[in-house]
C-alpha cells in the first residue's frame, strides 16, 4: 500500500533519534495517521509477506477473551511466546503462558479482577472464571445494531490500573467505530478508527492493519453493513535502528494489487460465536514479495522485580478478588511480585 510506504519514508527522512526500553534505539515520529479505503481490497501488505493465518488466529483468540498463550500456540501462532515464558510470567506472579489482563481480557471483561491460574479453580473454564466485568465487544455489536450513528462506539484495551501487571501494556489501545450512509441507494458503511500509543512500523504495524481490517469486516458482517475506511492514528510510530536496512529494501518494492478477503458462507454470523475457526477466513489472490528477514531486537533489559501491593494486585483491589472467592482472604494475593511498567 502506497500510504504505508509513504509514512515509512517520512519516518526515515524526518524521524527523531530516540532511545527505548530494548536498548536498540529507534527513529520515530509522533501523531501520524494512515487512512485505508477497505473497498479497494484487503490491506495485507504486498511489499513483504504478512502471515495472514497468524493474524486470523490472534484476532479470534482476542475475541474469545483468552489470555492463554498455549491455546494460541495450538492454533499455529507463536507471536506471544516471547512474553509467555516462565521467567516473564513469574515477574507478575503468574504461571507460564498466563499473559494476564491483555487485549482479549480487556475487550471481553473490562474492569474485572484478574485471578492468576494458580489462584483459580483448576477445573474452571476461562469463561466461568472471567464471567464478570464489562463485555465491550458484545456491547459494541449490540449498540451498532440499535444506535448505529452513536458517537460512543468505543472499545478500550487500556486500563491504567492493569497496565503495570502485564509484560507488554497494550500498544493498540482503543478503537472507535462509525457508521455512515453515503446515499440512499447503498448500504451503510462501517469505518473503524484505531489509536496506537506505540507502533513498531516495520514489524508490527502491517500485522495490526490486517488484524483491524479483518475485525472491521467481521463486525460489519455481523451488523449487516458494508465496509468503509480503516483509519490508524499513531502516538509514537517508529523504526528500530536494526530495521532501517530492511525498511529501505521494502521501499524499493512496487506495491502489487491488494488481495480479496473471503469469509466462508457457513462461518458464524455473530462475531461472538465460539464456533469461529481460522479456516473460515482466507485471502484470495495474495501475491506478496518474499519475506524480508529482520534481525531480532536486542535482548530486553532485565528489570528489577517490583513488589505489587496486595491492594493493587492485577489492577484491582484484592478485596474484589476476596469477595469473588467468598470473603476468604488468600495469602497468595499478598506475596506475589510484579514488574515495572514495560
Amino acid at each position: 500500500m502506497k500510504t504505508y510506504l509513504d509514512l515509512m519514508q517520512r519516518i526515515l527522512d524526518r524521524g527523531e533519534v530516540r532511545e527505548d526500553r530494548t536498548g536498540t534505539g529507534t527513529i520515530g515520529l509522533f501523531g501520524e495517521q494512515l487512512r485505508i479505503d477497505l473497498a479497494e481490497g484487503f490491506p495485507l501488505l504486498t511489499t513483504k509477506r504478512v502471515p495472514f493465518k497468524s493474524v486470523v488466529a490472534e484476532l479470534l483468540w482476542f475475541l474469545r477473551g483468552s489470555t492463554d498463550a498455549a491455546s494460541l500456540r495450538a492454533d499455529g501462532c507463536t507471536i506471544w511466546d516471547e512474553w509467555a515464558t516462565r521467567e516473564q510470567c513469574a515477574r507478575f506472579g503468574r504461571a507460564e503462558d498466563d499473559l494476564g489482563p491483555i487485549y482479549g481480557f480487556a475487550w471481553r471483561h473490562f474492569g474485572a479482577g484478574y485471578a492468576p491460574r494458580f489462584v483459580r479453580d483448576p477445573e474452571a473454564s476461562p469463561e466461568v472464571v472471567h464471567s464478570y466485568g464489562f463485555d465491550q465487544i458484545a456491547w459494541l455489536v449490540s449498540e451498532i445494531k440499535k444506535n448505529p450513528f452513536s458517537r460512543r462506539l468505543i472499545v478500550s484495551a487500556w486500563n491504567p490500573s492493569q497496565a503495570a501487571v502485564v509484560a507488554l501494556p497494550p500498544c493498540h489501545t482503543l478503537f472507535q467505530c462509525c457508521v455512515r450512509r453515503p446515499d440512499a441507494d447503498r448500504p451503510s458503511l462501517l469505518s473503524l478508527h484505531l489509536y496506537m500509543r506505540s507502533a513498531d512500523y516495520f514489524l508490527g504495524v502491517p500485522f495490526n492493519v490486517a488484524s483491524y481490517a479483518l475485525l472491521t469486516h467481521m463486525i460489519a458482517r455481523d451488523c449487516g453493513l458494508g465496509v468503509g475506511e480503516l483509519i490508524v492514528s499513531f502516538g509514537d510510530v517508529h523504526l528500530y535502528r536494526n530495521h532501517l536496512e530492511q525498511a529501505r529494501e521494502q521501499l524499493s518494492r512496487r506495491p502489487r494489487a491488494r488481495p480479496t478477503l473471503r469469509i466462508a458462507p457457513d462461518a458464524p454470523e455473530s462475531i461472538l460465536d465460539p464456533g469461529w475457526r481460522r479456516d473460515r477466513v482466507e485471502v484470495v489472490d495474495y501475491d506478496p514479495y518474499p519475506t524480508i528477514r529482520q534481525r531480532r531486537r536486542a535482548a530486553r533489559v532485565r528489570r528489577r522485580a517490583v513488589r505489587v501491593p496486595s491492594r493493587v494486585l492485577h489492577g484491582v483491589l484484592a478485596d474484589d478478588l476476596r469477595r469473588q472467592a467468598g470473603d476468604r482472604p488468600d495469602p497468595a494475593l499478598v506475596t506475589l511480585d510484579g514488574g515495572a511498567l514495560d
